[in-house]
Formats: C-alpha cells, sequence, structure tokens
C-alpha cells in the first residue's frame, strides 16, 4: 500500500512527539496512571487503524493486522521481562530507563521493518522457508516452555553487560559509554526476541504492510507498557506458558498450512483466549519467590 506510506509516517512521527515531547518531558517522572492512559489510548489508535485497513483493503485484511498485533504485543511482554531483569542488574534510574527504551524502540523499528521484508522476500521466492520458520518457531514454543520465569534468555549477556556497566560516574565520556552499551544489549535483546515473533506474524499474513504496521503499533506502545507493567510484571509468573503456546499455534498454522487451513478469525481467537487464561492463571495461582528478580 504505498499511498499510505505518507499518513501512516506522519501518524507514528506525530504519536512519538506525544509520547516523548509532552509526555515524558525530562526531568518529569512518569506516574502508572499516565503510562496507563496511554498504553490504552495507543492500543484504540491501532484498533481504529485495523478498521481503516478494513474499510480500504477488506475485513480479512483487517483481521490480519488486529491478530499480527495482538501476536507482537503479547511476545513483546516477554521482553519486558528481560528488560526489567536487566535494568534492575545494573541499578539504572528512572531517567536512563526512558532513554534506554527510546532508542530501544527507533532501533527495534528499524531492524523490524529490515526483518519483514526480508522474510516476506524470501516467503515469495522459495516455499521451504515457511517450513523453516516454522521450525525456528516450534523450537522457540519448546525454549519457552522449558525456561525458568524471570531469567534472562542470554544470560551471559546480561553479566557481561553488568560488569561493563556497574561503574556509572559523571564523567560524560564514561556515562555516555555505558549508557551505549545498555542501548546495544537492548538492541541485541530485542533483535533476538524478532527473530521469533517475525515468522509468528508472517504465519498469519504474507502482506508486508499490515505486518510491518502491526509490529510498528504494537513496537510504539513497548516503553509506555514497560512504565505501566513494571510493578506488576512479577505477578504474570505463568505467563511465558502462555506465550509458548502461542508460538506452538503459529509454528502449528504455518507447518500445516498446506493441509489445514486455519481461518484468520479462529486464529485470533485462540491468541486472545491462551492470553486471557493464562493471565487469569497468572493471578490465582501462588508466585514463586525468584531471587533473581527481587529489587
Amino acid at each position: 500500500m504505498p499511498h499510505h506510506w505518507l499518513p501512516f509516517s506522519i501518524l507514528i512521527v506525530a504519536l512519538l512527539f506525544v509520547d516523548l515531547v509532552l509526555l515524558q518531558r525530562p526531568g518529569r517522572r512518569i506516574s502508572m496512571r499516565a503510562a496507563w492512559i496511554w498504553t490504552i489510548v495507543l492500543a484504540i489508535i491501532a484498533f481504529g487503524y485495523a478498521g481503516f485497513i478494513a474499510s480500504t483493503s477488506g475485513r480479512q485484511r483487517g483481521l490480519e493486522f488486529v491478530t499480527g498485533y495482538l501476536i507482537e504485543g503479547s511476545l513483546s511482554i516477554d521482553n519486558l521481562f528481560v528488560f526489567l531483569l536487566l535494568f534492575r542488574t545494573l541499578k539504572l534510574g528512572e531517567k536512563q530507563q526512558r532513554r534506554v527504551l527510546l532508542w530501544g524502540v527507533v532501533g527495534a523499528v528499524l531492524f523490524r521493518g529490515l526483518l519483514i521484508l526480508a522474510g516476506t522476500a524470501l516467503l515469495e521466492r522459495f516455499a521451504w522457508v515457511q517450513y523453516a520458520f516454522g521450525a525456528i518457531l516450534a523450537f522457540a514454543a519448546v525454549r519457552l516452555m522449558l525456561a525458568r520465569p524471570g531469567v534472562a534468555p542470554p544470560g551471559g549477556l546480561v553479566r557481561w553487560m553488568r560488569d561493563c556497566c556497574m561503574r556509572w560516574t559523571d564523567a560524560t565520556h564514561l556515562a555516555l559509554r555505558s549508557l551505549l552499551l545498555v542501548i546495544l544489549a537492548v538492541e541485541v535483546t530485542d533483535l533476538i526476541f524478532a527473530l521469533d515473533s517475525i515468522p509468528a506474524v508472517l504465519a498469519v499474513t504474507r502482506d508486508p504492510w499490515i505486518a510491518f504496521t502491526s509490529n510498528i503499533f504494537a513496537v510504539l506502545g513497548l516503553r509506555s507498557l514497560y512504565f505501566a507493567l513494571a510493578s506488576m510484571l512479577d505477578r504474570f509468573h505463568l505467563l511465558h506458558y502462555g506465550l509458548a503456546c502461542i508460538l506452538g499455534f503459529v509454528a502449528f498454522k504455518m507447518l500445516a498450512a498446506r493441509w489445514i487451513s486455519v481461518p484468520v478469525v479462529w486464529s485470533l481467537a485462540i491468541i486472545v483466549g491462551i492470553l486471557v487464561l493464562f493471565a487469569i492463571a497468572s493471578t490465582l495461582a501462588p508466585r514463586p519467590v525468584s531471587s533473581e528478580l527481587k529489587g
């Protein structure tokens, strides 16, 4: 949809301006209430954009956008667990967290755009890539199912960052060097998760525009969602099992596409059902004590 690039870009720039300049000005503390309100506003705008796509390109495309948005948004929550562990390990204050997440979002937009373009091009040219993506998702689902809650997947990366960045000083060049290292860690972590989430979205839609815009809307709300959930993430200790089930489902959908066609409406219902089920289970089941996530 080339004619949509300009208005979409203007919308994203406007939302970033409101987020970074008006709501999160330097020296202003981010309240949980403000973070939740902005997260909800971004979600409403995303669903409004889905309605716009449905009205201009058909109901099927609109459903694909919503499904891709929910897949990326739910998998981003697992990303937030890793960011929380990283920031706690490095003892970053709110100001440093805001700065790191800002550049993390910018980098995520660029990297995910490139991955989506590359993924869709490969799927159009080589049929076997679909099964390779399905195998990657199946492996990611098993890995996530076996992982311990609250443990960052690249544990060595967290330890290396802690050794490199714990020396925060007043010297500008040292502080800048430490900040760049933390941003690098966030970008690498996001890239690792994108290798799972991008194939998951491409299992729902092969339209690069739908895949890209749904990803960008999900990533756009990542900063506000982090500050909204920062004090609550520990409570969702079973959610990573639900994310593993989502990855397993989209892996099955991609691997079995030749024989079984799962309608987008069913995919959307299954993903929402999994998220609700494990979110409720997390609140009802006792939470294990994790020394690694203690403040």
